[in-house]
């Protein structure tokens, strides 16, 4: 099970009067705390198998984010925050026997470098409890996952970042969202793996907190709840089937007791036109219908294709939303959209879109590690309550990123990444987002 610890407070008081040095110090501290939290999991009198096959990793994420909406005339018209990640990953092996026992465990720890009261909400840093409007300094929690194996069926009970088209696990800020539950996989039969669980809590990627989980209904979702506002039981199962090493097909079922339920088919092909030539396909369609007494009732059709030649990449993509009200899917984790793209899904009422993509990796020049790709996504006939007319919106973005790829820095990243957002029934939008990764093996 999922294991929350507070920060403890120490003594700083003999380190320079510089914020950043403080928070680095205060928070170096703690870690050891989150250390000890992940590795009370493994057990002493563990197999062979269970140490020799097991593996930890330690990342670190350096995150600038800053969010201008100046022109939405709010009181707060920028959101602008600097902090440090670390995540601390364990994955054990399996004991001998005819049930495998395993634990899996995972320490995040967020330290806050800058903020101010003015320009919070960048989804980087938890909010104070008692200064909802002030980030804190720093925040952190370890999970924990026991698994056991049979053959080839897994069981996870606890901590889960599962990445599938009905929970699709965030991890596009500072630390990883996560949930609480138990997951089942089987891939007994050759080329299906088949999938069954419960999740009855989730923890956002800014929080220390496990929640009962609510569906999201920002913008123009126009989602009307029922009997319940937030539940504690998500029920989900579903297979994947590889007809061809290049021909997969899914169906997956997700339902949020008491708000929503969803179905979800996808097909994904690659056909390999010619030596270093490839078109890549993404369809899927989902339904969403109502539970407990809310109004969900969505389609949701998506296309996606891709054609790939050397280090170019173009791509073209359409999603149609129909129905009472736009896609459902758990607040705070992200919707399996191919147009969910830096600050948008295009997932509103009625709402259909488009997208033209390109990517270039530069190892086609001899520049391993760096690459580029823009995009640019269109979408309109979107349902504004309380408004005449249909919304519209668009979103450009840009990303350039480089991985050092040998000598003493190697596995070093750094990623820009730009974005531009207009519409006629929300606020305009630019963002930037400056990214340091660095990922150590420790064994």
């Amino acid at each position: 099970m999922k294991l929350s610890h507070p920060i403890i407070p120490v003594n700083a008081s003999s380190w320079p009067e510089f914020p950043v040095f403080n928070r680095i110090h205060h928070s170096v501290r703690v870690w050891p705390v989150l250390i000890c939290g992940v590795m009370a999991g493994v057990s002493q009198s563990a197999s062979a198998d269970f140490l020799s096959d097991s593996k930890a990793s330690l990342e670190a994420r350096n995150y600038y984010f800053n969010r201008d909406f100046r022109q939405s005339g709010a009181a707060q018209n920028k959101a602008e925050e600097w902090a440090q990640g670390l995540l601390l990953r364990y994955e054990s092996g399996y004991t001998e026997g005819v049930i495998g026992v395993g634990v899996d465990a995972i320490g995040l720890l967020g330290i806050k470098l800058d903020s101010s009261p003015d320009r919070t909400g960048t989804g980087l840093l938890k909010s104070d409890r008692e200064a909802p409007h002030r980030a804190e300094d720093e925040y952190g929690e370890v999970g924990v996952t026991g698994k056991f194996k049979v053959s080839k069926n897994t069981l996870k009970v606890g901590t889960l970042m599962p990445k599938l088209p009905v929970a699709l696990s965030n991890d596009s800020r500072l630390l990883s969202q996560t949930f609480r539950g138990g997951w089942l996989n089987s891939s007994q039969v050759k080329d299906l793996s088949v999938d069954l669980g419960r999740l009855d809590r989730i923890n956002l990627r800014n929080s220390s907190d496990n929640e009962p989980m609510a569906v999201y209904n920002g913008v123009s979702r126009n989602i009307r709840l029922g009997r319940h506002s937030d539940s504690d039981k998500f029920d989900f199962g579903g297979a994947t089937y590889k007809w061809l090493p290049d021909l997969s097909t899914s169906y997956y079922y997700g339902g949020l007791e008491g708000i929503y339920k969803q179905h979800y088919l996808t097909l994904n092909h690659v056909w390999n036109v010619t030596a270093g030539q490839t078109l890549k396909s993404d369809l899927r369609w989902a339904r969403s219908l109502d539970d407990g007494g809310s109004n969900v009732d969505n389609r949701a059709l998506q296309a996606m294709f891709t054609y790939s030649l050397g280090g170019h990449a173009f791509g073209l993509g359409y999603q149609r939303m129909d129905g009472d009200t736009g896609f459902a899917n758990i607040n705070g984790t992200d919707a399996y959209l191919i147009n969910l793209v830096q600050i948008n899904d295009f997932g509103n009422q009625e709402e259909r879109s488009w997208q033209a993509r390109y990517d270039y990796n530069f190892a086609a020049l001899g520049l391993p590690g760096l690459t580029f790709m823009t995009r640019y996504i269109s979408g309109d006939d979107v349902v504004v309550r309380g408004r005449s007319g249909v919304g519209q919106e668009w979103e450009r973005d840009s990303e350039l990123g480089y991985v050092i790829q040998s000598g003493p820095l190697k596995n070093l990243g750094l990623r820009w990444k730009n974005a531009t957002m207009r519409s006629n029934f929300t606020n305009d939008i630019d963002e930037n987002r400056l990214i340091l990764t660095y990922t150590l093996a420790l064994w």
